[in-house]
């Protein structure tokens, strides 16, 4: 049975959407699978005592977004926020990726909103928009958005942020190997230690 990696992300973090990038490198070099776990972000950061230091401190802010651009090139990917992304639901987002992960299409997702946030233009602001898209990763774009804004699927959001707290996470994003976390995009080289230990 294929070792799990498990993937603790919420949609607002470019270095998630960094992360997320590289899975399928991740699973190629260890036989493993991922577990999507998404959560929410300040919410979660707000349990464990953990503060946003990026939007606090310009000096960090400023070297964050050169430091997602390096990392951007060095995995030859594309980087561009979404110029419509102040006015995004990403609670939505994270509810959405639960419903996918229910009917199987988990990865699809989420590589699709990913691709959406850090690196297209469109307005997922407007539902119409965000269903068309989410009709290309093979779900019902309708559907999923209708579920994901059910009390049931808010209350399960919820319940995987505390459940992520509980477990040890403060940030995004965390991989779990079994029990060994590992927090960032740039410790996925000991991800990859750990899944094939654990293989």
């Amino acid at each position: 049975m294929a070792i799990q990696i498990e993937f603790y992300f919420d949609f607002v973090s470019p270095y998630s959407y960094l992360a997320a990038t590289q899975l399928p490198q991740l699973m190629e070099a260890t036989g493993s699978e991922i577990a999507f776990r998404p959560f929410r972000l300040l919410d979660l950061m707000k349990i464990v005592g953990n503060r946003p230091t990026t939007m606090e401190c310009q000096n960090k802010g400023n070297y964050a977004g050169a430091d997602i651009s390096r990392w951007a090139a060095r995995y030859k990917v594309p980087f561009e926020r979404n110029p419509h992304r102040r006015n995004f639901d990403y609670a939505l987002f994270g509810r959405g990726a639960l419903v996918a992960i229910d009917e199987g299409r988990g990865a699809n997702y989420v590589d699709l909103v990913f691709r959406s946030l850090f690196a297209g233009e469109q307005d997922l602001a407007d539902t119409t928009v965000l269903a068309s898209l989410i009709d290309q990763a093979g779900l019902n774009g309708a559907a999923l958005l209708r579920a994901a804004s059910s009390a049931e699927n808010i209350a399960r959001l919820e319940k995987q942020t505390a459940a992520a707290a509980e477990r040890g996470v403060f940030g995004s994003p965390t991989f779990f190997v079994r029990d060994q976390m590992f927090f960032g995009n740039d410790r996925l080289d000991f991800v990859i230690d750990a899944a094939r230990a654990a293989a």
